[in-house]
């Protein structure tokens, strides 16, 4: 979301070279709940404290805008189980830590009982707080975010313009944020509608080359919550420490395999944009079907049609997704993923992405939701 200092300093990732699977990093954002009322605590100074002096391969944990979040950021990663060890290695620590003050953490897109988390310290969370006005309240999410090496801006630019139609049926697969503020929101994903209130928001626009995208985000520079480059808001952007592609437009997910599966998918669909095998019409390029396929995927998640991006036309979600999978799956078999990949996305078939297991556990009271969240978040 919007780090202290810009990007995050856990992570240096590095040119890929030729025939080699791109490295990647993951960062993810948890945030802490009291068990009854599921609302949110604003103790993670004194966990990040706890969690900072722990003898593990944990690459970089601190605050972000919210005094109830931790960010978790992994080191350079190339492979699954390399991913999935620090992943759970933080889920444990953390997971721990919360349990020894009596509380839940949760690794969802909102969170979902009443009561609002306080703005963390800092001049830069201050400052964006102060820009939001009214919007402040509803600014409760968390994410999951995945860097991809890239091998040249340009080639990240090429990639970013590939990804734009496929970022619907991500949302459609990943959407974990129902509630909000304990409130069914009717959405499968509100935090995606909720980051669409930025001044960069949504799905990024079509850039030339690097050379366009650098000159075009040096002019929003200084608009709104735009207070330099690394506060861009877009589900995909450029890194600016390093090269790499980030995607932002994961909600922060249940389980440790989801967000494994999540990283190495879109590892994969960057290798398949930069080769240009990612399949599309012109028609589902255009600005306006690809923003309203965003919201429609962040509205149904898997319970409605999706927007074919091969055809322009709306299909079965999991039709799409499939399609997805489909295109990935040679870059998915290069590097060893395809199974874990495959058994995640069989997972999600077989019991719904996040937001529907979580409205299926609410049905038995919020308890019951607790014990979900709490289950998941160490599993």
């Amino acid at each position: 979301m919007l780090s202290p200092v810009g990007d995050n300093p856990g992570m240096t990732l590095s040119t890929p070279p030729a025939g080699a699977p791109r490295t990647l990093g993951v960062e993810e954002e948890v945030i802490l709940l009291e068990p009854e009322t599921l609302s949110p605590v604003d103790v993670a100074d004194e966990v990040i404290a706890e969690l900072t002096h722990l003898d593990t391969s944990m690459s970089f944990i601190t605050h972000e805008y919210l005094r109830a979040q931790v960010e978790f950021s992994s080191p350079v990663l190339t492979d699954a189980d390399a991913a999935d060890r620090v992943v759970r290695e933080f889920r444990r620590a953390m997971g721990q830590a919360a349990e020894r003050r009596g509380l839940i953490a949760a690794s969802v897109g909102t969170p979902p009982g009443p009561g609002r988390s306080g703005t963390a310290a800092g001049e830069r969370y201050v400052r964006f707080d102060t820009e939001l006005g009214a919007m402040r309240p509803d600014h409760q999410i968390q994410g999951l975010h995945v860097h991809v090496a890239i091998r040249s801006r340009d080639e990240g630019v090429a990639v970013m313009r590939a990804l734009r139609p496929w970022l619907a049926p991500l949302i459609a697969l990943s959407a974990n944020s129902p509630r909000m503020a304990g409130v069914d929101t009717g959405f499968a994903s509100w935090r995606t509608i909720v980051g669409r209130r930025f001044t960069t928001a949504s799905v990024p626009p079509i850039f030339a080359d690097a050379t366009d995208y650098d000159r075009r985000v040096r002019a929003l520079v200084g608009m709104g919550t735009t207070f330099d480059t690394a506060s861009l808001a877009w589900m995909m952007r450029l890194a600016e420490r390093w090269p790499t592609v980030e995607l932002r437009v994961f909600d922060a997910q249940l389980t440790a395999d989801e967000t494994v599966a999540l990283a190495l998918l879109a590892r994969a669909l960057v290798e398949t944009a930069a080769a240009g095998e990612l399949p599309h019409a012109e028609a589902a390029s255009h600005a306006e079907l690809v923003d309203a396929s965003v919201w429609h995927a962040a509205r149904h998640g898997l319970e409605d049609g999706l927007v074919d991006p091969a055809t322009g036309s709306q299909a079965p979600a999991w039709v799409v997704v499939e399609r997805m999978l489909g295109a990935a799956r040679p870059a998915l078999v290069a590097a060893g993923d395809a199974e874990r990949v495959d058994a995640y996305v069989e997972h999600v078939r077989a019991v719904g992405n996040g937001a529907h297991r979580q409205r299926e556990a609410l049905a038995d009271g919020a308890a019951a939701l607790g014990r979900l969240l709490r289950a998941t978040f160490t599993a």
